[in-house]
């Protein structure tokens, strides 16, 4: 894991930036980001084109599927600003599958259910589980593997990582945030697994005005908020029906 700046007080004024190329300069090369988002729903538009536009590279990317080849993370992909691609998914980008084809990125596939838990134990310090999920497959090479209750298990490791980008409907300066529907998705889990958490959001407001029992992701999670947009909210497959 690479280094990253060090904490700074809680303060709105510490947690409040500008735009996302103000935050994107926190992130050094090398560094390994988790991305919310599934598919093309709650990706951190904003964070992604200015972390392109800043060219910052040798990243580690975290993230449930790796774009489209010309948006979301396949952004970064097409200007080869990653190194490595820990993810569940990753079918639907031709330049991904071209450098991992021929090498150019190191890849780990994890099952989406592990995936998922492995954050969540790296936000919450829990040091590893057990999951029967890939148990005599490639998923377990390598990894311990013991029998509870008649039924094998695979010791999978959490993950963590130096940043979180992540999407929220509204925020408040304090960091609070509350997601719509299914852009709740990786990213309440992203927020505690990682050192330092940037938050985008549509609608930014101030503290007092979400309702406390509204809140999906508590400020202390969050390091640094901004509003971003305009967004394109892109569909991953558009299927159309004649009626």
């Amino acid at each position: 894991m690479r280094c990253v700046p060090a904490a700074v007080p809680d303060t709105d004024m510490k947690k409040r930036l500008n735009s996302a190329d103000e935050a994107v300069a926190l992130v050094p090369d090398g560094a390994s980001i988790m991305m919310g988002g599934f598919g093309l729903a709650g990706i951190p538009e904003t964070l992604i084109a200015a972390l392109r536009r800043r060219g910052t590279s040798g990243l580690t990317i975290i993230s449930n599927n790796a774009g489209v080849d010309d948006f979301g993370v396949g952004a970064l992909l097409r200007t080869r600003q990653v190194r490595k691609m820990i993810s569940t998914y990753v079918g639907e980008n031709k330049e991904f599958e071209r450098q991992f084809l021929q090498k150019e990125i190191a890849v780990e596939l994890v099952p989406q259910g592990t995936f998922s838990e492995r954050i969540r134990a790296g936000g919450a310090g829990i040091g590893g589980f057990y999951t029967p999920t890939g148990v005599g497959t490639v998923v377990a090479e390598g990894k311990e593997v013991r029998e509870f209750d008649g039924r094998l298990y695979v010791l999978e490791r959490p993950l963590t990582a130096d940043f979180a980008f992540i999407k929220a409907w509204k925020g408040d300066t304090a960091g609070n945030l509350v997601f719509r529907k299914t852009t709740r998705n990786f990213a309440p889990m992203m927020a505690t697994a990682a050192r330092i958490t940037i938050a985008e959001v549509e609608h930014l407001v101030e503290p007092g005005d979400i309702d406390p029992d509204a809140v999906h992701t508590p400020g202390i999670f969050v390091r640094h908020i901004f509003q971003g947009g305009p967004y394109e909210k892109r569909i991953e497959k558009r299927t159309v029906s004649h009626g």
